[in-house]
């Protein structure tokens, strides 16, 4: 069966594994009232489970990355949705901090995959003028994930109880397998892709032999400078997007009164998300089409949400909670703008051959940053309180684009 458009509805497969990555993952944050009170959790146990899930997702985007170079996309998305499925049920079993923590420990080694194959499909199958919107797509999954993750979750939990929502989402994953396996080959084997599409894919400068070519080794790869300043970057910048998914619902609860029903109204935050998701890789695409180059583009769009972002530290100072959620969608659609080109510039300057390695390794950075920002925020708010975590937050992405900067006349890999 020929199906005209595969690379989209591929897109569209990693999209909607991205809505289940971060429903499960944004699962224990919105019930963190309730799975602490009834097992007896700190706010210190709370962050030391955020901390276990954010280790095993550090260690498994360096590996994971590697074997996607080595085995491909198909089979190894395949194994990673399996996985954190499964991880993802028996959370629903947890019976102490100990349980808690070893089931979300096995969630976070499969999830960190879905990031390290993601990108290497784009590599293989999109050219660069689509490749910020095909990111923007597929990690559109992660933000409409947490957009609905509020409504769904307290919804379900309130019917039927906190352990169900775990069973089914995982459940929802173990059944994404099979249309996947179904579909995807990469496009020089694939029996569904037509043949205008196939003379499209290589002539408009994607990647489909990414998955042939040999692999750099580690050498070649810690050798590239920009490796390096992109790590650094995600180090610094991505624990804002972590703030928001594990910590801003615990925030509206402990600082602003809100109860555990009431936190379905973060969805409000992400819904802001999911439009700097889509917004950010479509503006540096049309960037692209007026003959500026990919990294070019990409880094111009950074500039504008970074003089966004600094509005942050304007949360603790306000006193109504419109004005709070406000702010919050202004911050996270600035930061997922910015997330989505900086993505995307990996793909334009990395060789796609050792793309998902060098993803990987960069990604790495980001949950590093996010494991510090979740030990610094569960003692401050044990002993002080959340405005310095605002303030900070309004800080590291400026930083970052300084260090980056450079990388604008940056020729591309692909």
């Amino acid at each position: 069966m020929r199906i005209p458009h595969l690379r989209w509805w591929i897109a569209g497969m990693i999209f909607l594994a991205s809505v289940l990555n971060y429903i499960d993952r944004q699962t224990p944050s919105i019930l963190a009232p309730t799975i602490q009170r009834e097992l007896q959790l700190t706010n210190k146990d709370y962050a030391s489970v955020v901390n276990l899930f954010l280790v095993a997702y550090t260690a498994s985007l360096v590996l994971s990355g590697r074997l996607v170079d080595r085995i491909g996309v198909r089979a190894s998305l395949a194994l990673f949705v399996g996985w954190w499925s499964v991880a993802n049920i028996l959370t629903a079993f947890s019976r102490s901090l100990s349980s808690l923590g070893a089931f979300r420990f096995m969630l976070g080694l499969g999830e960190a995959g879905n990031w390290t194959a993601a990108p290497k499909a784009v590599a293989e199958w999109f050219p660069a003028c689509e490749r910020g919107t095909a990111i923007g797509l597929y990690t559109l999954g992660a933000t409409l994930g947490a957009t609905i993750a509020p409504i769904l979750v307290v919804g379900m939990s309130t019917r039927f109880g906190w352990q169900a929502v775990f069973v089914v989402t995982g459940l929802a994953g173990l059944v994404w397998l099979v249309p996947w396996l179904w579909l995807y080959r990469r496009p020089a084997e694939n029996p569904h892709i037509t043949e205008r599409e196939r003379m499209h894919v290589a002539g408009a400068g994607a990647a489909p032999d990414a998955a042939t070519a040999p692999a750099e080794g580690w050498r070649a790869v810690l050798r590239r400078r920009e490796v390096w300043r992109l790590m650094l970057a995600r180090l610094l910048t991505d624990p804002v997007w972590y703030f928001y998914q594990f910590w801003f619902a615990k925030y509206l609860h402990d600082e602003r009164g809100v109860g555990q029903t009431g936190l379905a109204v973060t969805w409000i935050i992400f819904l802001a998300a999911d439009i700097g998701t889509l917004g950010g890789g479509w503006f540096s695409g049309q960037l692209i089409k007026r003959r500026y180059s990919p990294p070019a583009s990409r880094l111009r769009i950074m500039l504008a949400a970074a003089c966004v972002i600094p509005v942050s530290c304007l949360v603790p100072q306000v006193e109504a909670l419109p004005l709070v959620l406000g702010i919050g969608m202004l911050v996270v659609f600035a930061h997922m703008s910015w997330l989505i080109n900086l993505s995307a510039l990996v793909v334009d300057l990395v060789p796609a051959r050792s793309l998902a390695t060098t993803f990987g390794l960069i990604a790495a950075g980001s949950s590093a940053g996010g494991i510090a920002m979740n030990w610094a925020v569960g003692r401050l708010v044990t002993h002080y309180s959340y405005g310095p975590a605002f303030v900070a937050m309004a800080c590291v992405h400026p930083l970052a684009l300084l260090l980056n900067w450079r990388l604008r006349k940056s020729p591309s890999a692909l």
